[in-house]
Parts: structure tokens; C-alpha cells; sequence
């Protein structure tokens, strides 16, 4: 090892003593259990549902009252303790409505906290004492670690505990205290997160996401195609912003354009009320429980028309000065006979109806009208100085990838592009042959690279982001085509067909998922494959396990819009140290039915791999990095202090 290395090692641990200790240290914790690991995906901004899913852990912290009260709490009591861990302070608020005696208030806050704390202790139990000290709230930990540890073997401290509650109860700290502990025994049920794709569009509430994302305690993100148009409309991708004002004005959500991270539309939407009308194809789907008069509802009208067409002008040269990217078929306004008001598309001729041309110059169809340059121009330097939004496109920088090698699992929101026979499909971009895993390193490249130079507008990189969001061979987007401008202009259906990658039809196929497996240098007898982006209709009977649970699939629908769809409102995935278990959600009402009936969003639990022996942290990816540096401590003690 390099000894400059060594040299600034032992400026840390600067005795023999230090590092033994953190030796000692590190080879313990490598025989702990492995925490447990939360996968989500396809939040589509449903802010309320993920909160909820995120506070019981999954049905975790039920699970864990159930294990250490079953014996001495019934079934509704234990329902009232687990909402007021999940919701500690709007519950804590309706028990002392209720509870106008202080006598039962002080009862009720002495057997709480008592429980609070054994709970503590048992969700606790798999952590390192300093890991657990971090968890707690600081300004309680203290009093928290005496009632934790308490030994009373001789009686002799028996008032002494007694008190040390009773003192929080009458100096009025007990709402703050059990607000703490309730915060506390969430973040120990579940070690880290996975977020595998798609925070952002189609629901009210994004932002939110995303500020409990950079608030919790450990998490990473795989990037699903809603999220990369996002960054690239950040990173300088004109297309990309168009498409994400396209869909917020689909789904009546300009709000978090205008409101959340203050961009002003006003310019767009003088530009729509000058060339646009009502419009029945453009009027905005009514998915978010918003009511809109009728101005409004006009007013968005007009607005989605008229970033639809600069959307589909700005696609135009992007597809011509890259070749490579086959989509010639794409170049949607070139292929109208404006005359006769029809389109000649993959070989079909089909009539247009709810038309909406009146900035398009038949002979120059690509062309912006100088009004539509300002406005998109305007409109980017207003997303790249959001000051919100920034912080949040940073934080997807930060802590997300295009796929993730996890703890023998690989995490990817879309797909690996196959073919019929399940061989990995190849890309020429610039020449360079890339398929596979290379393949998708190289768009990560790509998309950074986009990223890390804001300024510039039409470079590759920045071509290659909006290319993530609807080419052939993109990971996230996993079909042929897009039909977006089909289903807004033509009639037929079957124009809307968006044909799959064959991936979504071989996923069924052990061998292809474990041929995938290996691909990304994962052992296929052990890894599983964990995908979102497709949500799974399990009011047809689809089921989410697939391929001998090689493959799992997490989308079921959080956002509302798919709800009817798939018959249920999400999957999430739990994988302790005894193995993994799927969970299926029914549909969250609101947080009040939550508080006042005890209702919850759990469904069936289904078990996926169950560990024959149970997995410990030295078979973790934190396990393979503790190793390391036992490593790097054990040649610090040759090198220095061993002679």
C-alpha cells in the first residue's frame, strides 16, 4: 500500500491502541445482521401514500408492536400504537382531547414512554450502541439511554427511573419526548432506501418527495425516465423542458412549475392565448383532486397546445444531426400533408382530428416562430436559476445512477435492451459499438456530462439525455417509439401502440434474468433483478414475481392516474437479513382515516427468497468496504506500530 496513505491513516488513528480498537470495532459489527433494506418505486409525486409507506416502514413497525406486545395488547390497541409512532404528533393531539382527566394523561404518558422505549430496544437490537445513539433525538438522549439500559438487579434504582419520567411529565416535555422516540423506531426499521425511479410527474407533489429524500438518513435513487427529463431540462435539454411543461399542463400541474420553483409561465402563456383555442385532446386530465374553473381550465388548454408544438419543432433537428439515433420516423410535422389534414406515418396514411397548426409554416415545419424562441429561452434560464430546483437535480446527481449493484441485486427502473433471442441489442453512437452493461455506463456518462455543463444547449451529451427519455435503445424508456403526437392527433388506437422492447416479455425467462445478472458481474443464483417503471396489472392477474422470483417487479401503481389500471396502489420491497418479502398496498385515502379508524395501506405480503442462513453484514456491500479498510488498518499496525 502507499505509505503517503498510511501516513495520513495514522494521523487518525496516531497510537497502537486506536487502532486496535477500530479494529475490534469493525470486525464485530462485519457479524451483525444485515439491515434491512426498503425498495420503492414510481412515487409519481404522490407525496401523502409515500409518507405513509415510508413511516410504517412497510408494515414493519406493526409488525415489530405485534412481535414484543402481542401477549398483552389486543389487536386495536396495537393499531392505536402504531399510528401514533407513524403520525406521533396530530394522534398525540386527539388523545389529549380525549383525555381531559390529567391523572389518565400522566397514565397514558408513563405507559407510552415505557413502551416507546422497549420498542426502541427491540427495533435497536441488530445496531451498534453508537449507531443507535445517532438515531436518537439529542436533545433526549440522555434521559433515552437510562430508561434503555436500566438494570434494576438490586432494586436499588427502582425511584430513581420512576422519577426521571415522571420529571419529563410535569416539565411538560412528554409530547416532544414520545414525538421523538415514535421518529426514532422509524428511522431503526428500515437501514436504507431504495428509490428505484420516477419521483417526478404525473401527481401534485414532487418537491415534497424530494425534501424528504435529502432529509433521510440513508438512501440512493435509480433514475426512471420521468427523473432524467427533469435533470435534462436542468442540465440545458430545451426539448426535455418542453416535455416536462407538456406533462405538468396534462396532469394540471403547472403549479409546481409556477409555485413550487418559481418560473414564471406568464410569457407561455401569452403565446397560447394569442395562437391557440379550446382544444378537447389538450384539456388537462383532472387526476389531482384540484378543481379549476372554467378560465383555468381553458387557460392550461392552450397552454399544453402550445408547448406540445414546441416540443415536437424542437425534436426535429435533434433527430437530423443524429442519425444514429433512428428515428426518422419521428419527424412527425415534416410527415403532414397540411392540405388534406392528414399524416403518413410507418407506412399508414391517417386523417388528423383536434388539430392545433397555426404556428407551423408547412415548408419550414421545424421552424420556430420568434415569439416560441423567447419564450423556450426564457423559459430555460428561469429553470436553471431556480434556486429549488437546483438543490433538488443536484441531489439526483448525487445520490443516483442509472442501475445500481446492491448487496448481490440489481436495481434498474427501466429495462437492459434485448432482443428476440435475449442477446443484448447494440448501439452505434459515434462510431464506438456499446451494448449491455457498457452500454449503460455510457449514458450515464452522457447525462453527467450534460450535467457538469450547464450552458451548452445541443451538444451530444445533451442530445443523449432527451435520447434517454424516448430512444429504441434507451434503458428507461424500453419501447420503439413514442407515440405522443398519435395520441393527440389521431383517432385510430392502434397508432397509439408503443411496441416493448422484448425485455418486458423475457423477464418471465429464469435463464435471460440470469444471463442479465451476469452481465453486470452479479451471481445469478443469488441476485435478483428489481425493476419499476411498468406498472403491474394485478386486477388482470399479473403477477409481480416473475422468472422463479429472479425478477421482481415493484410498480403497481402509487400514482393515481394507473390506480384503475393495476387495482392496487404500489408494491414496495423489504429484504432482511432472513430474506425478502413483497408488499402490495390498497389505496391511501389521507392521513385522517389513517388517525381517527386505524385504516392502513397494506395488503398481502408475499415471500420472495427466504435466507436458509441468515445474512450478516459481511455479505453486504458496507461488509465488502469495512473489510477494506480491516485491511488498510491490519498494514497501518506492520507499518507503524508493529516492529
Amino acid at each position: 500500500m502507499n505509505t503517503e496513505y498510511l501516513d495520513l491513516l495514522a494521523e487518525k488513528y496516531d497510537c497502537e491502541e486506536k487502532v486496535v480498537t477500530e479494529i475490534i470495532n469493525l470486525e464485530a459489527i462485519l457479524n451483525l445482521p444485515k439491515g434491512t433494506e426498503h425498495f420503492v418505486s414510481d412515487l409519481h409525486g404522490e407525496y401523502q401514500a409515500f409518507q405513509h409507506v415510508l413511516r410504517n416502514g412497510s408494515g414493519k413497525v406493526r409488525e415489530k408492536i405485534h412481535d414484543i406486545f402481542k401477549e398483552t395488547l389486543s389487536e386495536q390497541e396495537i393499531t392505536e400504537f402504531a399510528t401514533l409512532v407513524y403520525y406521533p404528533e396530530e394522534k398525540l393531539a386527539l388523545i389529549k382531547n380525549e383525555l381531559t382527566d390529567q391523572k389518565e394523561l400522566q397514565s397514558f404518558y408513563t405507559k407510552r414512554i415505557h413502551q416507546l422505549i422497549d420498542l426502541i430496544a427491540y427495533a435497536s437490537s441488530k445496531y451498534t450502541s453508537s449507531k443507535l445513539r445517532k438515531a436518537l433525538p439529542q436533545q433526549f438522549v440522555y434521559v433515552i439511554e437510562e430508561l434503555l439500559y436500566k438494570s434494576d438487579q438490586y432494586t436499588n434504582k427502582k425511584l430513581y427511573y420512576q422519577k426521571i419520567v415522571q420529571q419529563i411529565i410535569s416539565l411538560q416535555q412528554a409530547d416532544k419526548l414520545i414525538t421523538g422516540l415514535a421518529y426514532t423506531i422509524q428511522r431503526l426499521v428500515v437501514d436504507h432506501l431504495h428509490v428505484v425511479g420516477d419521483i417526478y410527474d404525473r401527481g401534485p407533489e414532487p418537491d415534497k418527495i424530494m425534501e424528504t429524500l435529502i432529509n433521510y438518513h440513508s438512501v440512493d435513487i435509480q433514475w426512471g425516465n420521468h427523473d432524467v427529463l427533469w435533470i435534462g431540462a436542468y442540465a440545458g435539454s430545451k426539448v426535455c423542458l418542453a416535455n416536462i411543461l407538456r406533462i405538468c399542463a396534462r396532469y394540471n400541474n403547472l403549479d409546481i412549475i409556477e409555485d413550487v420553483y418559481g418560473i414564471n409561465l406568464r410569457p407561455l402563456l401569452n403565446l397560447a392565448e394569442t395562437y391557440y383555442q379550446d382544444n378537447p385532446s389538450f384539456r388537462p386530465k383532472k387526476t389531482t383532486g384540484k378543481s379549476l374553473t372554467e378560465q383555468e381550465e381553458l387557460q392550461i388548454t392552450k397552454i399544453h397546445q402550445a408547448i406540445a408544438i414546441i416540443q415536437f419543432k424542437l425534436e426535429s433537428p435533434i433527430i437530423k444531426r443524429r442519425p444514429f439515433f433512428n428515428m426518422e420516423e419521428r419527424l412527425v410535422l415534416e410527415k403532414i400533408d397540411y392540405e388534406s389534414n392528414t399524416i403518413t406515418i410507418y407506412g399508414t396514411t391517417y386523417s388528423l382530428k383536434d388539430t392545433c397548426f397555426a404556428t407551423i409554416n408547412p415548408n419550414q415545419p421545424d421552424q420556430l416562430l420568434q415569439e416560441e424562441e423567447e419564450v423556450i429561452n426564457k423559459l430555460l434560464v428561469a429553470v436553471q436559476q431556480s434556486e429549488k430546483l437546483g438543490r433538488h437535480m443536484r441531489f439526483l446527481m448525487k445520490k443516483g445512477s442509472l442501475y445500481l449493484r446492491y448487496n448481490g441485486n440489481l436495481l434498474i427502473h427501466g429495462c437492459i435492451p434485448i432482443d428476440k433471442d435475449g442477446n443484448m441489442e447494440q448501439m452505434v453512437i459515434d462510431g464506438q459499438v456499446y451494448k449491455g452493461r457498457d452500454l449503460l455506463d455510457q449514458f450515464e456518462i452522457f447525462l453527467r456530462q450534460a450535467f457538469a455543463h450547464k450552458h451548452i444547449t445541443d451538444d451530444l451529451a445533451t442530445d443523449m439525455v432527451w435520447y434517454l427519455w424516448t430512444g429504441e435503445f434507451s434503458s428507461l424508456f424500453g419501447k420503439r417509439a413514442m407515440t405522443t403526437f398519435e395520441r393527440y392527433f389521431i383517432k385510430d388506437k392502434a397508432a397509439h401502440k408503443e411496441e416493448k422492447n422484448h425485455y418486458y416479455y423475457l423477464r418471465e425467462n429464469k435463464q435471460i434474468c440470469c444471463r442479465i445478472l451476469q452481465e453486470f458481474d452479479l451471481d445469478p443464483q443469488q441476485g435478483h433483478i428489481i425493476n419499476g417503471h411498468t406498472p403491474v396489472k394485478e386486477i388482470e392477474g399479473e403477477n409481480p414475481i416473475k422468472a422463479d422470483g429472479k425478477m421482481i417487479v415493484i410498480d403497481g401503481g402509487f400514482s393515481k392516474a394507473y390506480q384503475s389500471t393495476t387495482g392496487i396502489a404500489g408494491y414496495t420491497l423489504l429484504y432482511n437479513s432472513y430474506g425478502m418479502q413483497l408488499v402490495a398496498h390498497q389505496y391511501f385515502t389521507s392521513k385522517t382515516d389513517v388517525l381517527l379508524k386505524g385504516a392502513d395501506v397494506l395488503s398481502v405480503r408475499r415471500v420472495v427468497d427466504k435466507e436458509l442462513e441468515r445474512k450478516t453484514v459481511r455479505q453486504t456491500n458496507i461488509g465488502k468496504r469495512l473489510l477494506r479498510e480491516i485491511d488498510h488498518l491490519q498494514q497501518l499496525m506492520s507499518y507503524r506500530y508493529i516492529r
